[in-house]
């Protein structure tokens, strides 16, 4: 059977990106944004430009943006909806009641801290993960669907639900933006001499507070508990002795460590099995999806290599 055509709605960095991928992959690609520059340059790239979307329909806009991006739009009655949003349970809570099953919660692990159609790279998802939520009432043939979408922009697929994902990138995401923040409000403190000695390290750890204030805003109040959470365990690591957080932290970036591929059956609880274990998503097969789960796995942790 042919792929369904894929319908994205916002044609910004994300958006643009996906469809500019599956266009490149060959997928037939539909799309829609509010600013006609963006639809201008989408349709410069191949994407069709309509407001009539079936298929896969991918919402890619701002989280406050969310619960309306359909509207003014027709959408298949059969189509299966996704997003790219950085935070899954108020989106669940929103465009998840509404459409049931047909909604799949998705959020690529990918991006800079540019924005807009002209940040658009058709290379952005290749080799990254892609958190796919699999909650009790999703359905696993959509849900399918979606993953493939995925891999065919180059993403590796990650199963989770949308509990797990917000308390995961609240570790490694939305508090990384929080630091940051503080990091370049801390050193302007310090004064303009500290700012013109800064180099390649104070650029690294404050790049990412250079994103829209309001996405950074949207994202870590909309994932408050979570975020909060890990932001103290921030706060006791701080308070170690010194010697001893730099040795721990310098261990965990460091760690060396191979993958173990594993092909897993089409079932809820495999797959969310694989995402724990810290593995993802590669292939499609007929009755199983291929990926892989990192080989340094404690024995009791790994998943058979044939399911």
């Amino acid at each position: 059977m042919p792929a369904p055509p894929v319908g994205v709605v916002g044609l910004g960095q994300l958006g643009g990106s996906l469809a500019a991928a599956l266009v490149a992959a060959g997928r037939p690609v539909q799309g829609w944004d509010v600013d006609p520059a963006a639809r201008d340059a989408a349709a410069a790239r191949g994407v069709q430009i309509t407001r009539e979307l079936s298929g896969v329909v991918v919402l890619a806009v701002p989280l406050t943006a969310m619960a309306g991006a359909l509207d003014g739009l027709t959408i298949d009655p059969d189509a299966t909806v996704t997003d790219l949003g950085s935070v899954k349970r108020p989106v669940l809570e929103s465009v998840g009641r509404t459409l049931g099953g047909r909604y799949v919660g998705g959020h690529p692990m990918c991006g800079t801290e540019r924005s807009g159609h002209a940040a658009v790279d058709p290379g952005l998802f290749t080799g990254a993960r892609w958190a796919l939520c699999l909650e009790p009432d999703t359905e696993l043939p959509r849900w399918l669907r979606v993953a493939e979408v995925a891999m065919a922009a180059g993403a590796e697929v990650v199963p989770v639900t949308a509990t797990e994902h917000d308390d995961a990138v609240a570790a490694i995401s939305h508090v990384s933006h929080l630091l940051a923040a503080a990091l370049a409000a801390a050193a302007a403190q310090a004064g303009p001499l500290a700012l013109a000695l800064a180099a390649g390290s104070f650029r690294d750890g404050t790049r990412v507070i250079g994103s829209d204030p309001a996405f950074v805003r949207a994202m870590v109040e909309g994932n408050a508990g979570p975020t909060a959470s890990a932001l103290a365990r921030v706060h006791q690591q701080l308070a170690r002795p010194w010697a001893e957080l730099v040795a721990d932290g310098h261990a965990v970036v460091t760690r060396q460590g191979g993958r173990r591929t594993v092909r897993v059956p089409l079932d809820r609880a495999a797959l969310l099995s694989l995402g724990r274990a810290g593995g993802a998503v590669t292939h499609r097969l007929a009755a199983f999806v291929e990926g892989w789960v990192p080989e340094d796995r404690a024995p009791e942790d790994r998943l058979p290599d044939r399911a």
